[in-house]
């Protein structure tokens, strides 16, 4: 579901640079307070209303989004119709666990919006970002060219075991694959590389799951296989204002 374009603009004056490359906005009169650490989320920003990573890039934008100068620091606006891990901090959940140091293994990059974001947050860590489609994985290459803190993988992610010899053991696991057996990949790559403790997100769309079936009944079939998994189920999110019949699942390796 895409957002209102004018809402999407808040109070900020949009400004293109040379190429479409650089993108700033300064303050407006009637905007929201300064942008100040978010109090829930290390790494993340926000200015009352919106939520904000520091560009680990300054002056380039990933996937169209602004570029906020506030002082001397550069943020860009993390758009929550664009990227589920920023609907979930947006719903307010309790914690996500992603720290400046963090080795983070992302399933199901697509072209990079997301882990751009992680990327930012985890600037002195690591994010393993794994697609299977070679069209967007292209791009995930480009984004990441400039971003030295990610290693893009073209695999599977139902089959861990052909990148195992890449990734050793990580912090947080983020998964985003609309598959039927969304859930098992997940599981198996905990398994396989979520540090005992690790914690991580399964974002989990229903329709790809069983469309005969509905979404809640879904939801709670996959929480049971979650901790029959070995993963103890901490959070359950849902982001159906952003995404429908979506659910986040915020877990923990036993």
């Amino acid at each position: 579901m895409g957002a209102p374009q004018e809402r999407q603009q808040g109070g900020y004056e949009r400004r293109e640079g040379f190429g479409g490359q650089r993108e700033f906005s300064e303050h407006r009169r009637g905007f929201p307070p300064q942008i100040r650490p978010h109090a829930a989320f290390a790494g993340v920003f926000t200015n009352g209303r919106e939520i904000f990573t520091k560009n680990l890039v300054p002056g380039i934008k990933v996937y169209g989004e602004q570029l906020l100068k506030s002082g001397e620091v550069e943020y860009r606006k993390w758009n929550p119709y664009r990227s589920k891990l920023g609907a979930v901090i947006t719903q307010n959940a309790k914690n996500v666990p992603i720290k400046a140091d963090s080795k983070v293994l992302y399933l199901g990059a697509a072209s990079g919006t997301t882990v751009s974001h992680v990327s930012d947050i985890a600037k002195d860590g690591i994010v393993y970002a794994v697609e299977f489609a070679p069209r967007v994985f292209r791009e995930l290459i480009e984004m990441s060219r400039l971003r030295k803190n990610v290693i893009p993988i073209l695999a599977d992610a139902n089959h861990p075991e052909l990148y195992s010899g890449i990734i050793g053991k990580v912090d947080f696991v983020f998964q985003d694959i609309a598959q039927p057996n969304q859930t098992e990949i997940f599981i198996k790559n905990c398994k396989m590389f979520l540090q005992h403790g690790g914690q991580g997100i399964l974002i989990l769309k229903a329709r790809s799951v069983d469309v005969t079936v509905a979404p809640q009944e879904i939801f709670r079939r996959s929480a049971g296989e979650l901790s029959k998994g070995g993963l103890d189920v901490l959070e359950t999110v849902d982001i159906n204002r952003f995404e429908i019949d979506h659910a986040s699942f915020f877990v923990k390796m036993r």
